[in-house]
């Protein structure tokens, strides 16, 4: 309940939208002792070496783009590489040929070959993770590129990615080397995605993390086709590295992005760590609902200004709850 649409805003923030501080707090520690237990692994007769010091949180959570409710914390898990060596083909994948030194890794190759297989690899992961005691009723199992756990106590899931860090190459660059989901490997470098959220978000003072949330609330409604959240991410970067200043008020922030997005949302998207390409594959019928959308709520929260600026604050919080749904506080005196 509101008297003012930044009353109304503020509460919608913080009561819906953001992650409730002790559901971080608490998810936080989980991860911490989680990492904690896998370390103990590498100790393990038979299982692959740990290289801690690439162990790195990736995904929404770590970069404080998550929303409410939290389900899901990704973490990637550094593997010592011992003396292993890669390829990459036209395509993309990248194949690990394993030596015969590497005793841990030469048994989780491909039948009859030197290659690792990085479905045996997670499914290691899988079978110590369930021979820990406080996670004996929680679901694990192997999913696509990840181990996943899912605890029977939290609302979230852990999604455990292993990984192999690359000798700079010719470029200087370094990437992470994560399964791909069909047994061999791919580059990523979630670092790049931390950095780039990081610098916005100090290029504007602190003001874009709560816009990046709020649009990512709005995209989750079911009007229109979901954008993936990492695509609408690099959307967001783009908008506001295009930007010299932001507004205190997220409102208008909101109001903008509406407008831009039904545009650029037909717009290809460059992948920033320069791997992918373009990674907006929505299809067209996908990108018009969409543009639609988003021009039409460019246009209601026009029409919500109007309102505020009149001092008319009922009507102005209520085109606020058509955009954002009956979650959005009601107008109250």
């Amino acid at each position: 309940m509101a008297l003012t649409v930044n009353t109304a805003f503020s509460e919608f923030m913080r009561d819906t939208v953001n992650l409730d501080s002790r559901v971080t707090s608490n998810a936080r520690s989980s991860r911490d002792w989680l990492i904690g237990q896998i370390n103990n692994f590498g100790l393990k007769e038979g299982f692959p070496s740990l290289y801690s010091d690439i162990d790195f949180h990736f995904g929404s959570f770590a970069r404080r783009t998550k929303i409410r409710e939290l389900d899901d914390i990704d973490l990637i898990i550094g593997l010592n590489a011992q003396g292993c060596t890669y390829t990459q083909n036209i395509w993309g994948t990248v194949e690990i040929t394993v030596p015969d030194t590497a005793s841990e890794l030469i048994t989780l190759c491909h039948d009859n070959t030197k290659k690792l297989n990085s479905r045996k690899v997670i499914n290691k992961f899988v079978s110590e993770l369930k021979t820990i005691y406080q996670y004996k009723s929680s679901d694990i199992k192997r999913n696509q590129e990840a181990a996943t756990l899912e605890l029977q106590t939290y609302t979230w899931t852990f999604d455990i990615v292993p990984s192999f860090m690359t000798n700079p190459e010719s470029d200087g660059r370094s990437f992470y080397l994560i399964p791909d989901g069909n047994g061999h490997w791919k580059k990523t470098d979630p670092r790049i995605d931390r950095e780039n959220i990081s610098a916005i978000n100090q290029k504007h003072n602190g003001k874009i993390l709560n816009v990046i949330r709020l649009i990512k609330y709005w995209n989750k409604r079911a009007t229109m086709p979901t954008i993936g959240s990492y695509l609408l991410e690099c959307i967001l970067i783009n908008y506001y590295n295009s930007k010299s200043e932001v507004s205190d008020y997220i409102d208008l922030e909101a109001r903008g992005f509406f407008e831009y997005i039904s545009s650029a949302i037909y717009n290809n998207v460059n992948d920033p760590k320069n791997i992918q390409g373009n990674i907006n594959k929505l299809t067209f019928e996908e990108k018009q609902k969409i543009s639609i959308r988003s021009l039409t709520d460019f246009n209601n929260a026009k029409e919500a200004l109007t309102f505020e600026n009149a001092g008319d604050y009922k009507s102005a919080i209520n085109k606020w709850r058509g955009i954002f749904g009956s979650n959005f506080p009601e107008y109250t005196k």
